[in-house]
């Protein structure tokens, strides 16, 4: 156990240490107090005896380029050397797909040495949605290279990350794996805004505090590491005071495997078999696009890949300048991938080869809709239909002010679909006008119906949205009919029955509810517990041959009958979030999870 010898702190700093000043949880914006008080933090630390600087995430408020590039003026006047990673904040709402990071930074990760300390710090998202923290595959194949390159005998490591080594991070039980290989004498993290010691395995982990603890306390974490004494010594450094002991801990570098978590209960019908078709050495964010062939998706490392249904083997892959996030749209002829490098590329579906490239305004990271050789797509702040075979742009509607992120419904002579400036719109099909636009009665943002599929009947559009409430407006008009009571708590997953009668949602806690999409006032039909706990994954629901598909942010598929309302399948496919599900020609359904596996559920 981690043992708390505040009484020795001023003995057993000698000089050998090496002395950290940590920020994190900055959440700066151009002209708020935090701006001011960051870069008086600043001025502090170049006057003082500190060697070096980590920043561990939560640099801004919602990773815009300004905000951004506003902080990285501020830690640039830094003379101290600095190393950095970026937050949820920079990552769940970036402006630029999490590209600008890389691009002012360098890497979103970072490790250097300092005498026999190896430092290293990485990026654990979550990326582009709600989500737990995860660390990205190809992170964690560099991070036991990087470390078995760098660790010589007599050498300690000091691991850095935004979220602690627990399960609010869903692959901490791999990450934890590759650290208790080497050395480490902690991890050290932010994300929670106060300070806390824990371990696991028997690595020491601390949560440090966030620039700003509220009631005037303005400040940064000092740490001392002292690898000849083998302590470690925490300051709670407030601004123009002097530091305060908060925590002394003997290095500790021999661990234990703690017994692992408690699995959700397996529930297997003979009616379904679930196989996993592959797994990719990089994260999959990607829905999956599918033919009869093929399936279609993209990674972390920017790839697009063609899957063989029948061998599992890959058949072609194209490389993009970013990671990927949108499902690719798949035609007759071609694959129209949306990239995160600002470009939608027509690819070859037999061989991969780009044809035709479109320069955007901005990232794409919203999954497109082909229907009748029109694709019809989300952007940053626009909205487009195009003409595949022609390379054409049919349309475009760019009174949005924010990134559009799930699938639009295109139904009739409508297109409807959300974005994250608050607004759920309706634009005419064919000239892209806008026919009505409405809000849930939030200003904020991340309130916004951003992240979901509509379900769309003849006369209704259903949406659920961060705020936690269904709610159901006229299709002609946009105006509201009705609006559940937060009863529920639903957030971002939704689907329909293939009568379009029922709105199905997973609920926070862990449930999927059933909402009547007839008549003019709100209707619980049914209600059915997943087992699956706290849940917030925004994967889409879907009915499927009289069965209800969901997935959860840890891996588990639910299937449920939707004809008794009971849960008949509940199978652990992995440990993070399922992207979403797509079924097809010949009625088998398909999913992908971020830690980069597909997964193939047949109906026998």
């Amino acid at each position: 156990m981690v043992t708390l010898v505040l009484a020795l702190f001023v003995c057993c700093v000698t000089l050998s240490a090496q002395k950290f000043a940590i920020f994190s949880d900055i959440h700066v914006t151009p002209g708020n107090a935090n701006e001011a008080k960051l870069k008086a933090a600043v001025a502090e630390v170049n006057k003082s005896d500190v060697d070096y600087v980590l920043v561990s995430g939560d640099l801004t408020n919602e990773g815009s380029d300004e905000q951004l590039h506003n902080v990285k003026s501020i830690f640039d006047a830094f003379t101290k050397p600095y190393y950095i990673i970026p937050g949820n904040h920079e990552n769940t709402w970036s402006q630029s797909a999490c590209k600008t990071f890389n691009d002012l930074w360098g890497a979103d990760r970072f490790v250097f040495t300092v005498g026999d300390l190896v430092v290293v710090g990485m990026n654990c998202g979550p990326f582009m949605k709600m989500g737990d923290g995860h660390i990205k595959q190809e992170d964690l194949i560099w991070l036991d290279k990087i470390l078995s390159e760098k660790v010589k005998p007599g050498m300690k490591v000091l691991s850095v990350n935004h979220y602690p080594i627990l399960d609010d991070l869903d692959n901490y039980r791999d990450y934890v794996a590759i650290l208790k290989k080497y050395p480490v004498i902690t991890h050290q993290c932010g994300h929670y805004h106060r300070w806390r010691l824990y371990e696991t395995d028997g690595i020491n982990g601390l949560i440090v505090r966030a620039l700003d603890m509220g009631n005037g306390d303005y400040g940064y974490t000092l740490l001392n590491v002292d690898l000849k004494s083998n302590w470690i010594h925490v300051y709670n450094k407030i601004l123009d005071k002097a530091p305060v002991p908060m925590y002394a801990y003997k290095m500790n570098t021999e661990y234990y495997d703690s017994p692992a978590p408690a699995s959700l209960p397996t529930k297997e019908d003979a009616r379904f078999a679930v196989e996993k078709v592959f797994a990719d050495n990089a994260t999959i964010f990607t829905r999956l696009g599918l033919d009869e062939k093929n399936i279609y998706f993209g990674n972390s490392l920017g790839f697009c890949k063609a899957l063989d249904k029948q061998t599992h083997k890959v058949k072609w892959e194209y490389k993009t300048a970013a990671m990927l996030y949108s499902r690719p749209a798949v035609d007759r002829k071609y694959v129209v991938l949306p990239t995160a490098d600002r470009r939608l590329v027509w690819l070859d579906k037999k061989s991969g080869k780009e044809t035709y490239a479109f320069n955007a305004d901005g990232p794409y990271v919203a999954d497109g809709v082909i229907e009748k050789g029109i694709l019809y797509q989300g952007g940053y702040k626009t909205f487009q239909a195009w003409d595949i075979a022609k390379h054409k742009l049919v349309w475009r509607f760019d009174d949005i002010d924010n990134y559009c992120q799930a699938a639009p419904v295109v139904d009739g002579g409508d297109v409807i679909f959300g974005a994250w400036d608050t607004y759920l719109r309706s634009l005419n099909k064919k000239s892209g006008k806008l026919q009505w636009k409405w809000n849930n009665g939030k200003t904020v943002n991340l309130f916004s119906p951003g992240n979901v599929v509509p379900v769309v009947t003849a006369d209704k559009v259903v949406v659920v949205a961060p705020d936690r409430v269904a709610t159901a407006v006229d299709r002609k008009s946009g105006k509201q009919i009705w609006r559940e009571k937060n009863e529920n708590k639903v957030r971002e997953s939704l689907g329909r029955s293939e009568d379009g009668k029922v709105a199905y949602a997973k609920t926070m806690d862990g449930e999927l509810v059933a909402m009547s999409t007839e008549g003019n006032s709100y209707k619980l039909l049914w209600k059915t517990d997943l087992g699956i706990g706290y849940e917030h994954a925004p994967c889409i629901v879907i009915e499927h041959d009289g069965f209800v598909y969901a997935g959860s942010r840890h891996g588990q598929l639910s299937i449920v009958d939707a004809a008794t309302h009971q849960l008949v399948v509940s199978y652990p496919m992995g440990t993070s979030e399922v992207n979403g599900f797509e079924v097809d020609a010949n009625g088998d359904v398909y999913c992908s999870l971020i830690e980069g596996t597909i997964f193939k559920i047949t109906r026998k």
